[in-house]
């Protein structure tokens, strides 16, 4: 257990993955609480008068050994889970839960938060102190500070009941995903499919002793399934497994968690003073309230509404041109949408494939963040991997200074959950002189390799590893103080801005150029793919746009207003009837399995993806302007965004580094909407 509970002899202080056992998790959590407990004991019983130091910095300091444990254990929980890390983590939630009400209902403490804050402008503190001491007062004043003992106590209840019952959530979703898969044993049923896709699902077969072919819910077998089988039903049944997740009337039905969650979230608001959950969440966002969210989405809704019914349109038509159907369904879609962008662009996914090898896209990426801000990527085998899928690599500055280390993992498999995305198992910060450096990963579900060929990655999985590539930047390029203050520790509605915007270097010739390279011949990617790729950026964007905005909606329908929820289903579908283009699904839910906001962060917040496009199209037009591989641009966002974290209020970021607020018509033009 001592490995999990002293500072790390590791090179580079990394994760000591191969020196775990998975039953000091518990005792390692029970210790390094109590460790962070007398750190806090400590700050209050200080004689001395409480200051921007003895008091708001230790504070921040403080628990460093327990945020370490927490960090791998949560993320070893995400990407490399077993049945009895869940149970740990059922058990260990409701103590981290306690701790954390522990410290801001703590009135002492409090008192001594407040009496510095209460001192703010005669402390003449630099825009990153101030922040910081904003945020802990809030910290504390958002989260029960205020109340009597009485409803301190409902607090914590709600609060212990709403992390057990969020665990549950995503654990079901897991349990679905891996519950189901399509067996197949007729080749003939496969006609359409890529042949890269059926060697995975052959290999999935045999691993488990079986004949034929082994179809699943992960994103790297599901998305080619529903996008080029021609079988019509076999679509239907793969899509309405998928919808089903956590709406099935099992042991791992997530109805009354939604509601649960739903309701708890509510009472915890009003019990702080909020008109509901999205008004307590908004108020530290740059979005600041629900009006205002709600406002954005239905402008949006309303630009983008005409140009996504009309597609629409050209896509049920186009349907019907090839093969008798009532109308289009859901399993539909991405089949006769890849049908079409091949009729209208000659472009499909497999032709690009081979141009896509996974190494040559991690080192395109790399290559561009080498030419935009000046760091290198090495890849080291000196330090624990908790798979041996993972890729790890030690980053470097023009001058040859140590500035992260980074961990790749790209593969599906039992136990990782689906989705991308990027994580930390320690952030920046400086301490006794000393800038402790970001250890940072990227977590994705792409293609795996097969016998007979290396990773080939879809042009979408291109942009996804872009996409977690531009957080993991945000993470490794932090420059600031204070740990809570560092890399992604920003807005919600902000923190989507550096991965966004990297993702629009995919689209550009001269980024190409770099890493799309066909993997047998070396031949670049030819110019009449990169223009199509181009063309058909904004391709069906009306229809995706939609299909965002309504999650969106759904989001706020669930969380702006306090409400009773009786049927999640029916509840759903409302909310989302105004951007519905499908027929609906009786049988299908998605709120069940929409992990975002009922096991995430993403309540309140899911809106902050289109938010963020706005803000990342502005931006990308200032690189377009100047030059895409401008290095004082690019200095600009390295030292304004990337570096700052979140030590001051996004827009005056964002400002300083554009010098103008963002203006949506970029994102616009850029989806085809104007």
């Amino acid at each position: 257990m001592k490995i999990l509970t002293t500072p790390f002899t590791t090179p580079y202080n990394s994760a000591p993955f191969s020196q775990i056992n998975i039953n000091d998790f518990k005792p390692a959590f029970e210790e390094t609480i109590a460790m962070a407990r007398a750190e806090i004991d400590a700050i209050i019983e200080n004689p001395a008068a409480p200051t921007f130091e003895n008091t708001i910095v230790a504070l921040d300091f403080s628990g460093e050994a327990l945020d370490r444990l927490s960090n791998i254990f949560f993320n070893l929980n995400s990407a490399e889970t077993s049945d009895e890390l869940q149970k740990i983590a059922q058990e260990v939630s409701p103590l981290l839960t306690a701790f954390g009400n522990d410290i801001t209902l703590n009135e002492a403490l409090f008192q001594r938060v407040k009496s510095v804050h209460d001192q703010k402008s005669k402390l003449n503190l630099t825009p990153e102190q101030a922040t910081l001491l904003d945020k802990k007062f809030k910290g504390f004043s958002r989260n029960g500070a205020l109340l009597s003992d009485e409803n301190k106590s409902k607090l914590r209840e709600i609060d212990t009941e709403l992390a057990k019952i969020k665990l549950v959530f995503g654990e079901n979703v897991l349990a679905e995903t891996n519950n189901y898969q399509l067996h197949i044993t007729h080749e003939a049923d496969l006609k359409g499919l890529p042949e890269g896709t059926k060697e995975m699902a052959r290999a999935l077969a045999q691993s488990k002793e079986l004949e034929g072919w082994i179809f699943t819910l992960d994103f790297p077998s599901y998305l080619p399934f529903v996008t080029y089988i021609e079988n019509r039903e076999l679509r239907k049944e793969m899509a309405l497994a998928a919808g089903k997740k956590g709406f099935q009337n099992n042991e791992y039905d997530n109805q009354e968690n939604v509601k649960n969650i739903v309701r708890l979230r509510h009472k915890r608001a009003q019990l702080l003073g909020y008109a509901s959950h999205s008004d307590f969440v908004l108020e530290e966002r740059m979005a600041q309230n629900p009006a205002k969210v709600q406002s954005f989405l239905a402008d949006l809704l309303d630009k983008a509404k005409p140009a996504a019914e009309r597609e629409f349109t050209q896509l049920t038509a186009f349907a019907k041109e090839l093969e008798t159907i009532d109308s289009l369904e859901k399993w539909d879609g991405a089949y006769y949408a890849e049908k079409l962008k091949q009729k209208l662009f000659s472009l499909d996914d497999e032709i690009l494939k081979p141009y896509f090898k996974l190494d040559n896209v991690l080192q395109g990426a790399f290559t561009v963040a080498e030419k935009l801000f000046g760091i290198t990527f090495k890849e080291i085998n000196n330090i624990d991997k908790y798979h041996e899928d993972v890729q790890t690599y030690e980053v470097q500055d023009t001058d040859g200074q140590w500035v992260a280390l980074f961990y790749a993992d790209f593969f599906p498999r039992k136990g990782k959950r689906n989705g991308a995305w990027m994580t930390s198992y320690k952030p920046q910060y400086i301490k006794n002189g000393i800038n402790e450096r970001p250890h940072v990963s990227i977590v994705c579900n792409f293609t795996p390799p097969t016998e007979t060929k290396p990773s080939l990655l879809t042009f979408n999985e291109v942009t996804t590893l872009f996409h977690e590539f531009g957080h993991a930047l945000h993470g490794m390029l932090a420059n600031t103080t204070y740990p809570s203050l560092s890399g992604t520790s920003v807005y919600w509605d902000f923190v989507e801005l550096p991965s966004q915007v990297l993702e629009n270097w995919c689209y550009e010739p001269e980024a190409l150029a770099l890493f799309a390279k066909h993997y047998e011949t070396g031949e670049i990617l030819p110019q009449q793919y990169v223009d199509k790729i181009k063309e058909s950026a904004s391709f069906l964007e009306g229809m995706a746009t939609l299909r965002q905005l309504s999650f969106g909606m759904l989001d706020m329908a669930y969380h702006a207003k306090a409400q009773e929820i009786t049927n999640v289903k029916a509840f759903e579908k409302q909310a989302m009837e105004i951007a519905a283009l499908y027929p609906d699904t009786p049988d299908n839910c998605m709120s069940t399995s929409f992990s975002h906001i009922f096991q995430g962060g993403y309540s309140s917040g899911y809106y902050s993806y289109k938010w963020a496009e706005v803000l990342d199209a502005d931006a990308f037009a200032y690189f377009q302007e100047q030059g895409i591989f401008n290095k004082d641009v690019a200095t600009r966002f390295k030292e304004n965004v990337l570096s700052k974290g979140g030590t001051e209020l996004p827009m005056e970021l964002y400002k300083r580094f554009r010098g103008q607020e963002p203006k949506p018509e970029a994102l616009l033009k850029r989806a085809g909407l104007l």
